[in-house]
């Protein structure tokens, strides 16, 4: 069978369905088949449940046949991280204190991927709490390296062509990092765009629901169809508003260049001179208050991840790894006051950083500092932390290779739509086509 109709992207694959070169299971058992090739090695599922899947793609396959046509993700198996409940699944966040019982309903991001025809193939692995003690995951790239954190199985379940798509969270950089270090895109949209409900919780000031896809039109899509509203920076622009349109993008002028390393750096300018042709490159000053924010967020997120977590903790702090027990310990320890400084100032450089997105299209940062390092971290997020704090969506776009490892670049701004666009001008402009060996 031709690439396209396993490999290729959400519309290619759709296409094929609909000419019935293939069978929505056919597509499962494909994915399917990597798994059982890759996974021993790579661990990016918590848990499969093939019959479940074969059944569910033999009906979508015979609504197809019978012209019931749910739209693009009709018959699409996708991977879900395992702090999202899937009715039928535990949901275990990566934990021995959590309840083997499954859920007895999908959060509603889930509902709406599975009621437009998406199949769910099972959990993929979340680290501990969805905070920093590295998973059992293992990057398809480099067996030696992370995949990041803690979106971990996510990211490689889908770089590894398990699945086509998958949901994961972000409330530092858990999308937009493990998507740099494993080569896919990772979408974070705005805070508030995807429901919330039926996750397992680190801040709810902070964390976002986010989407890990092979290409930014398959991401797009999968966004469109998880949306749920709510979203303060969900500007209506349709499709046709951002074609042939020259794009202002910003660069910033301190801080996430200085910080990067050298491969990283020449990544950003050689994407910056490919995207010139279609946009004004202009410097921008961060405001003073960015200076606090990654204090302020791992304040925020401290206080809440120890709100959420006292009793468990209390009764059981053993059960914990080091790098969630520190960060429950220094919760623990933030007063009121400081907690509503943190959001205060949360508050500020929201305002701040709406009034600069509003007079570009995207800034362009690295995704990472770095490629993607060694097992024993999940890797730096402090290129992400500060999206997830004024909750700005972010795309993340594959965009070089350094010692075999992938470069990511990271699009921020106010309109979704328009970010997208600018993924798209920007994949197609530096060609990153390479897979991992796995």
């Amino acid at each position: 069978m031709a690439a396209p109709a396993f490999d290729g992207s959400i519309q290619q694959i759709a296409a094929c369905l609909r000419r019935r070169d293939i069978t929505p299971l056919d597509l499962v058992e494909h994915c399917l088949a990597r798994i059982e090739r890759y996974d021993a090695t790579i661990r990016a599922w918590v848990v499969v449940d093939a019959d479940r899947a074969r059944s569910e793609a033999e009906q979508l396959g015979k609504e197809l046949r019978e012209g019931e046509d749910r739209g693009p993700l009709h018959g699409i198996p996708f991977g879900v991280k395992d702090i999202i409940d899937v009715a039928g699944f535990p949901t275990r966040a990566g934990s021995v204190l959590t309840s083997a019982t499954p859920a007895t309903a999908d959060a509603p991001v889930v509902a709406r991927l599975r009621a437009a025809g998406a199949i769910v193939l099972g959990k993929t692995v979340t680290c501990e709490w969805a905070c920093f003690d590295p998973s059992p995951t293992r990057n398809p790239w480099n067996h030696d390296r992370t995949p990041g954190g803690s979106s971990s199985g996510s990211a490689a379940a889908v770089a590894c062509g398990m699945c086509v798509a998958a949901l994961g969270s972000q409330t530092g950089g858990s999308v937009t990092r493990p998507a740099a270090y494993c080569g896919v895109v990772g979408f974070k949209p705005a805070h508030g765009a995807i429901s919330l409900a039926g996750v397992v919780p680190v801040s709810p000031r902070l964390d976002h629901v986010g989407i890990f896809a092979r290409n930014v039109d398959d991401a797009s899509i999968v966004l469109s169809v998880c949306m749920s509203g709510g979203d303060r920076y969900t500007k209506s622009h349709d499709e046709d508003s951002v074609a042939n349109q020259r794009f202002r993008i910003a660069r910033p002028a301190q801080y996430f260049l200085a910080c990067a390393a050298p491969e990283v750096a020449e990544t950003v300018e050689r994407a910056m001179e490919k995207l010139a042709p279609v946009a004004s490159i202009e410097s921008f000053e961060l405001p003073a208050s960015f200076s606090n924010v990654h204090a302020m967020h791992r304040r925020i997120m401290a206080h809440d991840a120890a709100v959420f977590h006292a009793g468990r903790y209390a009764g059981a702090p053993g059960e914990f790894g080091p790098n969630v027990a520190a960060l429950i310990e220094e919760g623990l320890s933030i007063g009121e006051a400081s907690y509503q400084a943190a959001i205060a100032h949360q508050e500020q450089f929201t305002t701040e950083m709406a009034t600069i997105a509003d007079r570009f299209d995207a800034l362009l940062t690295p995704a990472t500092p770095t490629v993607a390092p060694v097992l024993e971290t999940t890797g730096d997020p402090r290129f992400n932390s500060p999206w997830s704090y004024c909750g700005l969506p972010t795309i993340g776009v594959p965009a070089g290779i350094h010692a075999g490892l992938p470069i990511g670049l990271q699009l921020v701004g106010q309109h979704a739509t328009r970010l997208a666009a600018i993924g798209r001008e920007l994949e197609a402009r530096v060609r990153f086509t390479l897979k991992p060996v796995t």
